[in-house]
């Protein structure tokens, strides 16, 4: 039975894969194939544990900021991969798998279970589309990141490209993921918006990436500042992913994970 008691297996197996696949990427002058098979054998062995997590607790592990650091180190494995795949960046695996590997050892030292059940609010049509679509933009912003910090040390125009297309990608999802919290909400609490922490913090980040779009449309700021532009935002989207949780001002919010009732 998959739980867990029996992560740490599934976690070693999985970052082994992606240790592989990051070392055949960056010995191979082109795309690997090893690297790739690696790297996606790595994604579905974890996938196999959320799969059979889900299966145990009886519902999709989305409550606790465990299970979404568990849904986000598999994104980041399949944003890293989607990434090396079609730009062909031999060192993208190598940051892709430090990501993941520092979300997975914080959840074996602190997976943060809970029970089975689940609040009436998340009893929703909307939960699982809106947490899976957050994580997933959250994980190709997080490759938009290391492109950006690459990018500030290593002078290369097509870095600014490839920031373009995951910014472009991670803000659409964004979005989306933000218009069914949006309609969750009304569900669960009859309004759409109510402006506390994590919300507010939910338009900052997406307003900093709008706005790196902006300037880079309109060709407004340089490269340097671009980059840092990508940085800071991702910096918000941490805070607005779990640094809430630690506001005062955020300890009676809905969107607090670490509640028991939540």
């Amino acid at each position: 039975m998959i739980n867990w008691d029996n992560f740490y297996v599934f976690a070693a197996i999985s970052v082994c894969l992606w240790l592989a696949g990051a070392v055949f990427s960056l010995r191979s002058s082109t795309k690997s194939k090893a690297a790739t098979a690696f790297t996606s054998a790595g994604i579905i062995i974890l996938g196999i544990f959320i799969a059979g997590l889900w299966v145990f607790l009886q519902r999709p592990p989305l409550r606790t900021m465990g299970e979404t650091r568990l849904w986000y180190s598999f994104f980041m494995g399949v944003a890293g991969l989607l990434t090396y795949i079609r730009w062909k960046y031999r060192w993208i695996l190598s940051f892709s798998t430090l990501l993941s590997t520092v979300f997975i050892i914080i959840n074996l030292m602190k997976p943060e279970i809970h029970d089975q059940s689940l609040m009436p609010a998340l009893q929703s049509i909307w939960f699982i589309p809106h947490v899976t679509v957050y994580m997933f933009s959250y994980s190709v912003l997080g490759c938009a990141f290391i492109i950006a910090v690459t990018g500030l040390f290593h002078h290369k125009e097509e870095y600014l490209h490839t920031a373009d297309n995951l910014v472009y990608a991670g803000v659409a999802f964004l979005s989306i993921g933000m218009l069914l919290g949006s309609l969750w909400a009304k569900e669960a609490w009859g309004n759409y918006w109510s402006w506390d922490p994590k919300e507010t913090w939910a338009v900052i980040t997406w307003m900093g990436y709008l706005l790196y779009i902006h300037l880079r449309l309109f060709k407004k700021a340089g490269r340097k500042s671009l980059y840092a532009m990508l940085i800071v935002s991702f910096l918000a989207l941490q805070m607005c992913w779990y640094g809430v949780n630690y506001l005062p001002a955020a300890q009676q919010s809905v969107h607090l994970y670490n509640r028991n009732n939540n």
